[in-house]
């Protein structure tokens, strides 16, 4: 199958799990999966299953990107916080409809090999930092929006306050990794309100800055 005839099957499996933003989809079709893959898993880029990455950690599976980025429901001048860069994968799609994309994570490596991946691809939008996810961007709050890529026992707190009215964070919840559930957490001017947007399943958001693995 040639990689143009994969990429249209991988666009139609998105339509059929109900992403039907247009501006999502162009998108993830902009953005190659398999660039943000090494080794002997490239060739399942456009597998819909997460794979392993270094660190420990997981490139999400497409449709729950593509999920997460439709509730987010990014504007062109909005400015989006990321907790949790991992490949650089969901920052690349934040890229193309975002005026603006900060994106931590506690691990060294793979913040380095994200920002290579962004230079490689001229997305001048994005930043990425070493950073404990937990504590949010404080210097560059407040955010227009949220998304993070690791599951927190209840909404964080410290990441909602970075939050400016009117935004939206999406976040799974979860204290184990057989029960999570993606939250779309609103602030609005009497509080924050929030709504449940189905079963998902990540690694836990864990405070401090991590050891990475050679």
């Amino acid at each position: 199958m040639s990689s143009a005839e994969q990429k249209m099957q991988f666009i139609f499996r998105l339509r059929q799990q109900g992403i039907l933003d247009d501006r999502v989809l162009k998108a993830m079709e902009a953005v190659d999966r398999g660039l943000f893959i090494t080794g002997t898993f490239a060739e399942r880029a456009y597998d819909d299953m997460p794979l392993p990455i270094p660190c420990g950690q997981t490139i999400s599976q497409p449709s729950v990107v593509a999920r997460m980025t439709q509730a987010l429901n990014v504007g062109p001048r909005d400015t989006v916080l990321e907790v949790g860069t991992g490949s650089g994968y969901q920052a690349a799609v934040l890229s193309h409809l975002a005026r603006r994309v900060y994106t931590v994570d506690r691990h060294r490596r793979l913040v380095e090999e994200a920002t290579r991946r962004f230079q490689a691809l001229d997305l001048s939008n994005v930043t990425a930092m070493t950073s404990d996810g937990s504590r949010g961007l404080p210097a560059v709050a407040p955010f227009d929006r949220i998304l993070v890529t690791a599951a927190a026992e209840d909404p964080p707190g410290t990441l909602l306050a970075q939050l400016r009215e009117g935004g939206t964070m999406v976040v799974p919840v979860g204290q184990s990794h057989s029960v999570q559930r993606l939250i779309k957490a609103v602030r609005g001017p009497q509080g924050v309100e929030y709504e449940e947007l189905g079963d998902v399943r990540f690694v836990p958001l864990v405070e401090g800055l991590g050891h990475d693995e050679i």
